[in-house]
């Protein structure tokens, strides 16, 4: 089986994503670009690049757990796009775990906390929420290993 290009992987992003917004209104699909931005930036390879397009997908709804298992993807893209997705009522440090024992899904998961925490972004939102999500990112970075 061929794999999908990154063209193609972007295409079923943004096309699994149509008409979802970001918690600031924004196309959903801007942030996957963004974190898939952040990983090439990063020095990350066309496998995590592909994750990065779809590393919110399965978690959304918006692809289900057997479209990726039947994907034309690399065994090592399905598992980071596994280990990024956080399963219903998991603990973060569950979810660290399974991201820090799966090669390739740190990086990944870098890039997306740090376009979720781009100031720009959370300027966004309203009060409430931007320190609720300001405290989980930056629990998440700890538990990875990637404060700063």
């Amino acid at each position: 089986m061929t794999q999908l290009t990154l063209a193609e992987v972007e295409a079923v992003a943004r096309a699994a994503h149509e008409g979802q917004t970001d918690k600031a209104g924004l196309p959903y699909a801007e942030h996957l670009a963004a974190v898939a931005q952040g990983v090439r930036a990063r020095g990350g390879d066309p496998e995590q690049i592909a994750a990065a397009w779809l590393h919110d997908s399965v978690e959304d709804d918006a692809l289900s757990r057997q479209w990726l298992a039947a994907a034309a993807l690399t065994p090592r893209t399905k598992a980071i796009v596994d280990a990024l997705t956080r399963r219903p009522g998991e603990e973060l440090e569950a979810y660290a775990r399974r991201i820090l024992a799966t090669p390739g899904a740190l990086l990944v998961k870098e890039a997306d906390l740090a376009h979720n925490a781009d100031p720009r972004r959370l300027a966004a939102l309203d009060e409430q929420t931007r320190a609720r999500l300001t405290e989980k990112y930056a629990r998440t970075r700890a538990l990875l290993g990637l404060e700063t």
